[in-house]
């Protein structure tokens, strides 16, 4: 563990090399969309797909990372996986969004997150579609830099009512949870403003953050793909937490305004109760 005085270091260092490493991947990603859909495989159904480009991506992000830092921990969407010495871990999704990715719909994105002692500090999504990046150091907010612009620090919403808040969610992979999770939303739109669904889950916790949404709710969740949004979104004010008592993403993932926290998640915890 990095002494307390030395920690802001630590953080700037971790910040720096997940910015430098999501934008050299993101080169990559970028260059390997128009042959995208010549190597695709299939994991846990046929609609959860990988392609050439994550592994690719995945490879470079890992040997940047340990070349610069050899004794940390890595663990990958794609199966990388090393102990840390450091009590650093990266947390790395290489493509999240990667059927967007296929159909060139811009909402697929680099996460990188960096773990110190089990606890995420550092988070960088940078949406390789549209340049955007999104990043946050724990206690130090949360910043949007856009291409071309200056860095804007992000405050999340403030909807006035349940009523008036503009939900984004996504769906599993396996038939039966799809069936299961849309029966859901077709209780939840009417008591909402209304549903997005960008099939991303570190740009939606992204947006929330930037107040393009008022909430995120997704179920099932694995760490790479929400590590790096779940620090933005936390450190941009919102509400990160998981229903009935549990914590965020054990199963349920929810980042909600503060504003209309208690009723979105009462509503939530009600829409997925059993039977």
């Amino acid at each position: 563990m990095t002494s307390g005085t030395r920690q802001p270091d630590l953080h700037t260092e971790l910040l720096e090399l997940a910015r430098a490493t999501a934008e050299e991947a993101a080169l990559l990603v970028g260059a390997g969309r128009s042959t995208a859909a010549d190597q695709v495989d299939t994991k846990s159904s046929p609609v959860d797909v990988v392609t050439a480009v994550d592994r690719a991506s995945e490879a470079l992000i890992v040997r940047r990372l340990t070349e610069a830092r050899p004794g940390d921990g890595v663990l990958g969407e794609e199966g990388a996986a090393r102990e840390s010495t450091t009590g650093v871990r990266w947390v790395v999704d290489p493509i999240d969004g990667t059927v967007n990715f296929l159909y060139g719909l811009p909402a697929y994105a680099v996460s990188i997150a960096a773990e110190v002692d089990g606890r995420v500090e550092v988070g960088v999504v940078l949406n390789v579609g549209t340049g955007e990046l999104f990043t946050a150091v724990r206690g130090q907010g949360a910043w949007l830099t856009a291409p071309g612009a200056a860095a804007l620090q992000l405050q999340g919403s403030a909807p006035a009512s349940l009523e008036q808040t503009l939900v984004a969610t996504g769906f599993g992979y396996r038939v039966e949870q799809r069936r299961a999770q849309g029966a859901v939303v077709a209780q939840l739109l009417p008591e909402v403003r209304d549903i997005r669904r960008w099939g991303c889950a570190s740009l939606d916790l992204c947006a929330a953050a930037a107040g393009r949404v008022d909430a995120y709710y997704e179920l099932d969740l694995k760490p790479w793909d929400h590590a790096a949004g779940a620090l933005v979104a936390a450190e941009a004010g919102l509400v990160v937490t998981g229903t009935a008592g549990r914590p965020f993403a054990e199963p349920m993932a929810v980042a909600v305004a503060p504003s209309v926290a208690q009723p979105l998640v009462e509503l939530l915890e009600r829409l997925h109760a059993p039977g």
